[in-house]
């Protein structure tokens, strides 16, 4: 076991190593996605993050020595995010017909989204501290984490809790959402992203183009709606 982990350390200190790590680790959890028959409970970002963690775990490694290699894929986030204008510009014509449906469905969303996170926290006994982190769960971490902080929250609490978000959303969205006889697929693609950010975006796409544009239109609108209201919200509450 020893011998194990000064090879570790040996090779932990290259970023290519982590870099790998991170790629391997969602190439083998979709396979196994896929081997399920995308069961939504076996989503890949989901297991990809159990399996990096066990090994960050098991092997002692901090994640400021991990995030050495990641740091390139998360780089390509950037990206990633512009490339969903490419699903959208197709679907322009669709958006501009809907613009009123999207416009209702974005701030009831983004409201519902921070006061039901706001009241459920508060009816558990949470401080405002850990309530305030809550309360921009369901937008992109960037932005959730600038407005945590401006509000008095915990950027760190906050970033954790968007992920948890966006993979509950991812796994449990288009299940939820076909129990409620959801069936078009722009529909679904606002619920998703207004919910579930990127990843909730990334679940949209494997659906279908026109859900996928809808939801990454959503994603970026509800971080911008989110920014705005939730100040007011915070100032009207405390």
């Amino acid at each position: 076991m020893q011998e194990f982990r000064d090879i570790w350390v040996y090779l932990s200190a290259s970023p290519l190593l982590h870099l790998t790590l991170t790629l391997m680790a969602f190439v083998a959890a979709s396979f196994v996605y896929r081997k399920a028959q995308l069961n939504p409970l076996l989503n890949p970002v989901f297991l990809s993050v159990i399996a990096i963690v066990a090994i960050l775990y098991g092997t002692d490694t901090s994640y400021e020595t991990y995030f050495k290699g990641a740091q390139f894929v998360h780089f390509l986030l950037g990206p990633a995010t512009v490339a969903l204008a490419i699903p959208l510009y197709r679907q322009f014509d669709r958006v501009r017909k809907s613009a009123l449906a999207i416009l209702v469905s974005l701030v009831s969303g983004a409201i519902t989204a921070a006061t039901s996170a706001i009241l459920i926290a508060w009816l558990l006994g949470a401080q405002p501290v850990s309530i305030v982190s809550l309360a921009p769960k369901s937008i992109t971490a960037p932005v959730a984490m600038g407005i945590s902080e401006q509000l008095g929250g915990l950027p760190s609490l906050t970033a954790v809790l968007v992920i948890l978000t966006g993979i509950t959303g991812a796994m449990l969205g288009p299940v939820v959402l076909n129990l409620l006889k959801v069936r078009d697929l722009s529909a679904l693609g606002m619920a998703l992203g207004t919910a579930s950010h990127g990843i909730g975006t990334a679940r949209a796409m494997q659906v279908n183009e026109l859900a996928g544009a809808f939801s990454g239109l959503a994603m970026g609108l509800n971080a911008l709606a989110t920014a705005i209201l939730l100040p007011l919200l915070w100032k009207l509450l405390y």
